[in-house]
């Protein structure tokens, strides 16, 4: 591939981005004691939140790619932590539900929200139609990525 075509140099880019966030994100990890596996549990239950996604213990796992048995351990580690709970489901008291504590949320905020600010105020600098732009790319992105990642898994010995 030519690193002068534009589409490989937002592809750097793009993944400069992602290794700094993880950086930001290793930082919060190690300063509360988390690992970073429960850190991206943290962020996938706060986005099931966000859109009103029922989480519990079997889709937690499959969105981080563990066995239920380190799902367990995880969710054990958080709920001493006081970061999440575990909440009976009103309508199948069989069901588990995950939910997000205050205090994880706080933790977050005090940590990342001067680094989401700062990223809202640098959007500041784009008009409607760039922003729609860089959302569609970031969705585009985002798609190849985890199509790629489950079509690794399929072809994989023994995959899914």
């Amino acid at each position: 591939m030519d690193d002068q075509d534009p589409a490989l140099q937002l592809v750097h880019l793009l993944r400069a981005v992602t290794v700094e966030l993880d950086l930001f994100g290793a930082e919060f990890a190690e300063d509360n004691g988390l690992h970073p596996t429960d850190v991206r549990a943290l962020i996938h239950l706060l986005d099931a939140g966000r859109a009103g996604r029922t989480a519990t213990p079997g889709w937690l796992g499959a969105q981080l790619g563990v066995n239920s048995a380190s799902t367990t351990a995880l969710i054990d580690r958080l709920e001493r932590l006081g970061l999440v709970r575990r909440e009976r489901d009103t309508r199948d008291r069989r069901r588990v539900l995950l939910a997000v504590e205050g205090k994880a949320v706080s933790m977050g905020w005090s940590f990342f929200g001067p680094l989401i600010e700062e990223m809202v105020a640098a959007m500041g600098d784009f008009d409607e139609a760039e922003l729609a732009a860089v959302r569609r790319f970031l969705l585009a992105m985002r798609d190849v990525v985890a199509a790629g990642r489950q079509g690794r898994r399929a072809a994989a010995p023994g995959g899914a």
